[in-house]
């Protein structure tokens, strides 16, 4: 897993989260319902498609 700061991590989750709330399907098998403690399962896992690209 590459090492983000809290304020990307904070963009990923927040984005996946709006994602799954939005009908997203899930990257994870999880019993879970709320869509940030899934973005957040997710983004522990190392699953979501998401990548950042920082200025040179």
């Amino acid at each position: 897993m590459e090492s983000y700061t809290r304020y990307e991590k904070a963009r990923i989750v927040g984005a996946r989260a709006l994602q799954i709330s939005m009908g997203a399907p899930l990257l994870v098998n999880t019993t879970k319902t709320d869509p940030l403690e899934i973005a957040l399962e997710e983004f522990e896992r190392d699953v979501i498609p998401i990548t950042v690209k920082r200025a040179a």
